[in-house]
Order: structure tokens, then C-alpha cells, then sequence
């Protein structure tokens, strides 16, 4: 009995994460589509193509998928060009203007905020959260912090501390710089561990998880050996 229930939750662990991202590729896409004007390619400019009363339907999907393409490679390319356009002086200015209108609004100003620090953090160079290190809020309690590069105005060193698993989330502190211990990792091991909830290992890849091991209840109460059940 306990057999079934460790080979479904091993399968269960693969097939998951798979089927996720399928699903999120799958509603991307038909955000995507939802949006692009049918200006971009009429299905009905594909008649040459795809002669034929029958293939209606098919040039209309077709025509929706090339649409789709043409977004995206839009998308991709103003997204390139605005990335280089900040490196520059000019992009400087006008990323500082778009700040400055954006905090002028009530609403806006915060979900602007959000949104950008979350993206900061997502997409950001790792490099941008400096050093990993540990800091103890309690006695024999320590927890993950990320170094900004920024000291407060007495000299201590802001950290931001990441929630688990979401880093998006966390808090900024300022710490006496005795109190951080420095942690021979890099940020990507640190990261691993804070996103997958204490369970992740960088260099063990899938083999760092918490092995699964079943007991079916039943069984091991009847027999008073829990190590026999979890053999059935």
C-alpha cells in the first residue's frame, strides 16, 4: 500500500513543476493573443496559402499564431533597445522622470514600487544583492540576509532580508556590522536555499530533496513494524 503512495508523489514531484510551466506558457499565449490586433495579419490574407473553404479555421489559428510571433519579437526587441537606452545618459533621465511622475500618484506609486523592486530582484544581476551572510535575531537563531552595498546614516550596513520561498517579499534592516557573520557561499547557493524553503542545494540539483517515505498507518499499527509497511 505504501509502495503506490511513494511512486505517485515521486511522480507527482516531476510531473508538477512540468505541467505548471506548460500551463503558464499556455495562458501567456493566449494573453498574448487576446491582445494583438488582427491588423497585424488577416486571416484571410493566407487564402493564397491555404486555399479552400475548408481551411478557414486553419488559416484563422495559423494567422493568430503568426500574430503571436510578431508580438512577442516586438516585445523582445523594444525590450533589448530600452536595456541599452539605460545604460546611457539619456536613459538615466529618463528612468528618473518616469520615477518622479510615477511616485506623484497615490495608487500608482505603490504598485509602480512593487512591481519594479520585484522585477529588481527576479530579473536583476545576482551581483545586485552583494554578499550572502547570516544574521542571529535570536539567541542560537539565525537567518538568511543579502548585503545592499548601503550604510545607514550611523554607519550600520542595510541588509535585505528575503522570505521564503517568494524573495520578491522580505524586509530592510540595518545591522551593527560585528553582528554579520560572512558566509563562504556565493548568491546563487543562498538563493537556492531561501527559494526552495530550506530543501535546494545549488550543486546537488534534484538529488538534494527530502526523500519521501510513506507509511501507510494501517498496516504499520497492525503489524508494529513501521520499516516492514513501508516495504510493501
Amino acid at each position: 500500500m505504501a509502495s503506490w503512495k511513494r511512486d505517485f508523489a515521486s511522480g507527482l514531484i516531476v510531473l508538477g513543476p512540468i505541467l505548471i510551466t506548460l500551463y503558464v506558457i499556455y495562458w501567456l499565449y493566449g494573453l498574448v493573443a487576446g491582445v494583438t490586433p488582427g491588423l497585424i495579419l488577416e486571416a484571410d490574407a493566407l487564402v493564397p496559402l491555404l486555399p479552400g473553404e475548408n481551411m478557414q479555421q486553419t488559416r484563422e489559428q495559423l494567422a493568430q499564431l503568426l500574430r503571436v510571433i510578431v508580438a512577442l519579437t516586438v516585445f523582445i526587441i523594444l525590450t533589448f533597445s530600452v536595456g541599452y537606452l539605460m545604460r546611457t545618459t539619456v536613459g538615466g533621465l529618463a528612468e528618473r522622470v518616469v520615477d518622479d511622475v510615477a511616485n506623484r500618484v497615490p495608487v500608482v506609486r505603490v504598485v509602480y514600487n512593487a512591481s519594479k523592486m520585484a522585477a529588481e530582484t527576479a530579473f536583476g544581476e545576482q551581483e545586485s544583492l552583494q554578499k550572502p551572510v547570516k544574521i542571529e535575531v535570536w539567541d542560537g537563531l539565525r537567518m538568511t540576509a543579502f548585503k545592499t552595498g548601503k550604510t545607514s546614516q550611523d554607519g550600520r550596513e542595510v541588509l535585505f532580508l528575503p522570505t521564503s520561498p517568494n524573495i520578491t517579499t522580505g524586509f530592510v534592516i540595518e545591522v551593527e556590522s560585528e553582528d554579520i557573520t560572512e558566509l563562504d557561499e556565493d548568491v546563487e547557493d543562498a538563493l537556492t536555499r531561501v527559494l526552495s524553503a530550506g530543501f535546494g542545494d545549488a550543486n546537488r540539483g534534484m538529488d538534494a530533496g527530502v526523500s519521501i517515505d510513506v507509511v501507510d498507518e494501517a498496516s504499520a499499527n497492525s503489524t508494529g513494524n513501521p520499516d516492514k509497511a513501508d516495504d510493501d
